[in-house]
């Protein structure tokens, strides 16, 4: 019996003895970034680590999980970079394995980028998803989330998105975050900061003023609208305006909702419904040249032009120095040029006197139009000189109405811009 003991005894130390062995060899292995080898060195052990004492094991997880986040294994990285926390979460080995989660987390991030870059949205989403997963808990992590469900959208896995999105409904997760500002005297610009930053800062009164915190807008209208849609791709029109109606209750000042809802309606061909819904956002806001431009966009990507005219305008009287209305109301107004130009391609070949006159009248309206396009277009130059696009199209403009004069000007702004 003794003998059996001393034994057991003798294979028990030489197990431990070959465990030791062999973590010292994977570390070495690693500390020469041969990862591959220490993986193999880590597989010898594989089937006894889980009889060992605890500190072989913290070890064992903690080389295994690096070895593997080298080996771009992510997923049976962090869950044996976890395992070592869980062990003793004030051990080194578990210090150095929040350590390595960390940078498998940012290293995931990238990736995901680059894959979205490259339209690899489903692998894209799925490292997002992973990203997520080191800690579900933390409001940083749930923007993972938010942006895998989006690169699902643009793969078009439209079911696995809906689940995404529900789930972030459900968590009550709105993307709402503090963004920190300081501005400096020497230059009176306004710059954003980090958190710490900002605590460092506000209190430089000699170098840095009016320190100001700003929360981020909502996300949970475009995630509803967002489920809406799927629901809409999914044929499944009723569980569509449900999300967005369920979502108003829960918020309902919220103009943005009501736009996405309203958005829904005229995607579904109801035109009623959609100018009730546009008349309650009026009521709520009715000085927000935002809206009045929403509005504008909305309507004319549903061929509404008089009505995308109209809230373009309104946009501009509340508001005459937000730019990105000029143009979309330039673009909206040219669009009645198309219809000109084929009623005249019709005339062009005919000998009548009569469709002589109808040309003539057609090209006067043409010329009109142009002509309507060119104080919004003027106005916008004055509030950005720069903006290229601008000035191309009120260069083609002058050309085409015969203002060689502001073309040649225009000619020469664009020349030095691009020069």
């Amino acid at each position: 019996m003794k003998k059996l003991i001393c034994l057991s005894l003798s294979l028990l130390t030489f197990s431990v003895f070959s465990q030791k062995k062999e973590l010292r060899s994977a570390l070495k292995l690693m500390n020469q970034s041969f990862h591959t080898e220490a993986l193999a060195e880590l597989g010898k052990i594989e089937g006894i680590i889980s009889e060992s004492e605890s500190k072989l094991q913290s070890q064992y997880y903690y080389l295994l999980g690096w070895a593997q986040k080298m080996d771009k294994n992510f997923e049976s990285s962090i869950n044996n970079l976890k395992k070592v926390i869980e062990i003793d979460k004030s051990s080194d080995n578990a210090i150095q394995s929040s350590k390595i989660i960390n940078e498998v987390e940012i290293e995931l991030v990238n990736l995901a980028i680059a894959d979205n870059d490259s339209k690899k949205f489903v692998t894209a989403s799925e490292k997002l998803y992973l990203a997520y997963s080191i800690n579900k808990e933390n409001p940083s992590n749930q923007n993972y989330l938010y942006f895998s469900a989006g690169s699902l959208v643009n793969a078009k896995e439209y079911d696995k998105a809906l689940e995404y999105y529900e789930n972030l409904k459900t968590m009550g997760y709105t993307g709402v975050q503090n963004q920190y500002f300081v501005t400096e005297l020497k230059s009176e610009q306004e710059i954003e900061v980090t958190e710490q930053q900002y605590e460092i800062l506000k209190k430089r009164s000699k170098e840095y003023s009016n320190p100001r915190i700003n929360k981020t807008e909502s996300r949970l209208p475009e995630i509803v609208k967002n489920i809406a849609l799927i629901y809409v791709q999914l044929g499944e029109n009723e569980k569509a305006i449900s999300a967005i109606q369920d979502a108003r209750k829960i918020n309902p000042d919220d103009v943005n909702l009501i736009l996405n809802e309203a958005d829904l309606y005229i995607r579904l061909g109801d035109r009623n419904k959609f100018k009730e819904l546009m008349e309650q956002a009026i009521e709520k806001d009715p000085n927000n040249a935002v809206l009045y431009y929403n509005l504008g966009v909305i309507s004319g990507e549903q061929g509404m032009t008089d009505d995308a005219i109209a809230y373009y305008k309104k946009a501009l009287e509340l508001n005459p120095k937000y730019s990105a209305t000029y143009l979309n109301l330039v673009g909206i107004i040219l669009q009645g040029e198309a219809a000109l130009v084929e009623q005249m391609n019709e005339l062009a070949t005919s000998t009548k006197r009569s469709d002589f006159e109808k040309y003539d009248k057609l090209k006067e309206e043409r010329e009109a139009l142009y002509i309507s396009c060119l104080p919004y277009l003027e106005k916008l130059i004055e509030i950005e000189p720069n903006n290229i696009e601008a000035l191309k199209t009120a260069k083609n403009i002058y050309y085409t109405v015969g203002n060689n004069e502001k073309f040649k000007i225009m000619s020469a702004k664009i020349d030095e811009i691009e020069n």
